[in-house]
């Protein structure tokens, strides 16, 4: 029978492997930047480069929070509030929600209005029905969007320093 406390052991001096928090092919966000396992500044180095995700054969109802990026494949329903943070819903992800986030790309299917610190972002292969308020947003040839667009500037205030109403007509844009 085998004892930890035996000496003489051929055992490693730990039991169980150091395993980083995230998977090395999570710091996307920093390609130049190599990823080193087993150091201790490789999850500190990059705290953008957590990320969570939703399988494509999960399904969430009720309302998302967090402090981490997300990517969705799987089904959503309810809400997603991640300001500062980026959502992306994958090829297979349909999500019914209105999305809160810094930067939102969609892949998938929403329907739900879209909130964005930053940017949204209409992959060719996305369709998104809902309002979007962003600072910028991008539709690639291809993909769908039905519902309204309120550009707001950093800051979420208009020209004359009072603050943004959102367009009240949809706007239909199919590329």
């Amino acid at each position: 029978m085998w004892k930890p406390n035996q000496t003489g052991s051929n055992s490693p001096s730990t039991p169980e492997p150091v395993r980083p928090s995230t998977p090395v092919t999570t710091f996307e966000a920093s390609p130049t930047r190599p990823a080193t396992v087993g150091s201790s500044t490789s999850a500190t180095a990059v705290p953008t480069g957590e990320q969570a995700t939703i399988g494509k054969s999960l399904i969430v109802k009720g309302e998302l929070t967090g402090s981490e990026s997300l990517y969705i494949d799987g089904k959503v329903e309810g809400a997603i509030n991640l300001p500062g943070n980026r959502v992306t819903v994958g090829r297979n992800g349909q999500v019914a929600a209105n999305i809160v986030a810094r930067e939102i790309v969609v892949l998938g299917k929403v329907r739900g209005n879209c909130q964005a610190s930053d940017r949204v972002d209409i992959r060719s292969e996305g369709s998104l029905t809902g309002d979007v308020i962003a600072a910028r947003i991008s539709i690639e040839d291809g993909a769908f969007f039905k519902g309204g667009i309120d550009i707001r500037k950093p800051g979420g205030t208009d020209l004359k320093g009072g603050s943004a109403t959102p367009i009240t007509e949809p706007v239909a844009v199919e590329a």
